[in-house]
């Protein structure tokens, strides 16, 4: 069956925790999960795909009177790579941002993480600031950002 986007739902707890594990640190609790799952400041897409399951998920959060929308995570499985997930789930977080009214996207992601990085720059995203030890694990991170196409676009 071909892999699915969809949003996600409760049921999909035990499947966004699974996809938990391919990230190096800053993994996210049960409880974060949950919560993300239903708070309105949060949209959280998966990629479905049977007999496998959620193979890709992304959290996209938004702030009351803010223009920019924040890509929290993304994680696609290493089995499900190359198969244009991580395009599929960005694109769709797009979407959902200027559905929410915001002109922008900004995301942060692993200076080392080259796959990541080369996916966002030919999504147009930018280099706005380098953040160094930002993660966990002492790893240095970048913070990227996108201005959505569109009339309320800047």
């Amino acid at each position: 069956m071909k892999p699915r986007l969809r949003r996600a739902r409760v049921g999909d707890v035990d499947g966004l925790l699974d996809l938990e594990r391919h990230f190096p640190g800053d993994r996210m609790s049960r409880a974060s999960v949950r919560r993300f799952l239903r708070v309105p400041s949060a949209r959280v897409w998966v990629v479905d795909a049977p007999p496998h399951g959620i193979v890709g998920a992304l959290i996209l959060l938004t702030r009351r009177g803010s223009a920019v929308a924040r890509i929290y995570s993304v994680v696609v499985d290493p089995l499900a790579r190359g198969l244009g997930l991580g395009r599929r789930l960005v694109q769709a977080a797009e979407r959902g941002a200027r559905e929410g009214g915001c002109d922008a996207v900004s995301l942060e992601v692993r200076e080392d993480n080259a796959a990541a990085r080369a996916l966002y720059a030919r999504l147009g995203y930018a280099e706005r600031q380098r953040l160094p030890g930002y993660y966990d694990d002492g790893g240095d991170g970048l913070r990227l950002r996108k201005l959505l196409a569109g009339p309320r676009a800047r």
